[in-house]
C-alpha cells in the first residue's frame, strides 16, 4: 500500500467525477425522455460536446480511482472518492456566477469532517488481493437482483421517484464496478496482459456500460439534488461492503473506534444531504 498515492488519486477521482457529473447532467436533461434506459440514450448524448467533456472527466475519474485502488483498500478509497459534491457545488456556483450559502458551506464541512473522522481510525488492511469467483456470487446476486427489481419501478413512475430509482440502481452498479476495478487491478499487477484471460475484465466492461446507462438515465430524469446525493451515499456504502465481504478488508477494531466511524459516516451523509438540497443542484 501507498497511502499518499491512494488518497491523492481518490480525491482527484472525486474532483473529476463531480465536475463531469455537472456537465453530463446538463446535457442529459436535454435528451428525449423516450431514450431513457436504452443504449440509444448514449448515442444521442455522444453527439453533444458538453456531455463528451463530462465523459472525458468521468473516464479520468475512473482512471484515478483505479490508481487509488492499486495502492489502497476499498474502505479507504471509496469514502474519499464519494466527496465529489465538494467539487460539484463550487463548480456550479462558478458557472452561474453565484456564491455558496452558509448552509452549503456547512454541508461541505460536515462531509469533509465526517469522511476525515471515518478514515482517522480506519485500520489499514490490504485484505485479499485476488478473491475467487465464488466470493463474488453474493455481491452479484444482491446488486443485480435489486437493480432488476428497481429499474422497472423507475420506468413506470415519473418525477422524483424515477430519478431516485435509477440513482439507486446506478449507485449499486457503481459500487460493483468499484469492486471489479479493485479485482482487475489486482489481476493486472499479478498477471500483466494475462488479465485479458480472466472474467473480471469482461465483467468490468459490462458493469461499466450498464452503470453509465443507469447514471445518465438518473441525470436525465430529474435534478442533481435527487440523483447525486443518492449515488454519493450508496456507492461508497456498497463498495465498503464489497471490500469487507469479498476482499476481507476491515473497519474499526474496537468499540470506540467503530463509534467514531459511525458518527463520521452520519456526519458525512448529513453533509451530502445538505449539499443535495442546495438550490444550485435543484435544476
Amino acid at each position: 500500500m501507498n497511502i499518499v498515492i491512494a488518497v491523492s488519486s481518490a480525491l482527484m477521482a472525486a474532483a473529476c467525477f463531480g465536475i463531469g457529473s455537472v456537465l453530463q447532467h446538463e446535457a442529459a436533461r436535454q435528451a428525449p425522455t423516450r431514450k431513457s434506459m436504452k443504449l440509444r440514450l448514449l448515442l444521442d448524448l455522444v453527439r453533444r460536446p458538453r456531455w463528451l467533456a463530462g465523459l472525458v472527466l468521468s473516464v479520468s475519474s475512473f482512471a484515478f480511482l483505479g490508481l487509488a485502488l492499486a495502492f489502497g483498500p476499498l474502505v479507504l478509497v471509496l469514502p474519499l472518492a464519494a466527496t465529489d459534491l465538494l467539487f460539484a457545488l463550487p463548480f456550479l456556483a462558478l458557472r452561474r456566477g453565484e456564491h455558496l450559502t452558509r448552509w452549503e458551506k456547512t454541508g461541505m464541512v460536515c462531509t469533509a469532517g465526517g469522511v476525515a473522522a471515518f478514515l482517522a481510525v480506519l485500520p489499514l488492511s490490504a485484505g485479499v488481493k485476488l478473491p475467487a469467483a465464488y466470493d463474488w456470487a453474493p455481491a452479484f446476486a444482491v446488486i443485480v437482483g435489486t437493480v432488476a427489481l428497481l429499474a422497472p419501478v423507475g420506468a413506470r413512475r415519473p418525477g422524483w421517484t424515477r430519478t431516485a430509482a435509477y440513482a439507486v440502481c446506478a449507485a449499486l452498479m457503481l459500487a460493483l464496478l468499484d469492486g471489479l476495478a479493485k479485482g482487475t487491478v489486482g489481476r493486472l499487477r499479478a498477471d500483466n496482459l494475462e488479465v485479458l484471460l480472466h472474467w473480471e475484465t469482461y465483467a468490468l466492461i459490462t458493469v461499466g456500460v450498464t452503470s453509465l446507462v443507469l447514471s445518465q438515465s438518473a441525470f436525465q430524469a430529474g435534478s442533481l439534488a435527487v440523483s447525486l446525493p443518492i449515488i454519493d451515499t450508496l456507492e461508497p456504502i456498497g463498495a465498503v461492503a464489497i471490500g469487507i465481504a469479498v476482499f476481507g478488508e476491515q473497519l474499526a477494531l474496537t468499540g470506540w473506534e467503530l463509534a467514531v466511524q459511525m458518527l463520521g459516516a452520519a456526519a458525512a451523509v448529513t453533509g451530502i444531504v445538505l449539499l443535495g438540497r442546495s438550490p444550485l443542484a435543484t435544476l
